[in-house]
């Protein structure tokens, strides 16, 4: 995964931050970051902690869109919808650098190298997360668990050539990945298990019909 100041010193990623008039958020857990920047178009990154993006449907279920993690970052534009009301929630205490697109647009010395390197990066991680939204939908549209388990399995397998899967963060977060609850996900993972499907070892999947 590229990173977003990846290649950049950190004299340079210094000088590119001050001039980029980036702000530092300390993120409390539970606290949500939507309402402080609801009409302006950002990108945050991730620097300490631990955050999720959520939509609440308006039935008021939560669905988890994103974990966000270390050096993850989001953005307004290609987190949010503007079809539900959406958030970035500290699911620890977090520490987050918001940068304005007004400021990245209007940057005055984009001749600089380094500045250069960071639209790069940005442009590839932006890439790489719509490709794996892509794939999260992918997933979801399948109308049973099996049906996504199955789906998630073939997607990983062809990404990593492999068949040992290793389950992202807890069954919880897995659960939620795949829009559904942790106890049907536990069962059905038992029932593929069971039926000679896969081996289960901790938060490993080897498939055994590959």
């Amino acid at each position: 995964m590229t990173y977003i100041f990846q290649g950049i010193t950190e004299k340079n990623k210094r000088k590119l931050l001050n001039n980029l008039y980036a702000d530092t958020l300390h993120i409390k857990t539970g606290q949500g970051i939507f309402d402080m920047y609801k009409d302006e178009e950002i990108i945050g990154i991730i620097i300490k902690g631990n955050l999720k993006i959520i939509s609440n449907t308006e039935n008021g279920n939560e669905i988890l869109i994103e974990n966000l993690e270390e050096n993850d970052i989001f953005s307004t534009t290609l987190s949010f919808s503007s079809a539900s009301v959406s958030d970035v929630i500290a699911i620890e205490d977090s520490e987050v650098i918001i940068i304005s697109y007004d400021e990245i647009l209007k940057y005055k010395d984009n001749s600089k190298k380094y500045y250069n390197l960071f639209i790069k990066n940005l442009f590839i991680i932006f890439s790489q997360k719509l490709k794996e939204r892509n794939e999260r939908l992918q997933i979801i549209s399948k109308k049973t668990i099996r049906n996504k388990l199955l789906e998630y399995f073939d997607i990983m397998y062809k990404k990593n050539l492999s068949r040992n899967i290793y389950l992202p963060g807890t069954y919880i977060s897995f659960a939620a990945y795949l829009a559904t609850d942790r106890s049907a996900l536990s069962r059905e993972l038992k029932n593929l298990k069971d039926e000679g499907f896969i081996l289960i070892n901790g938060k490993r999947i080897t498939l055994l019909y590959k």
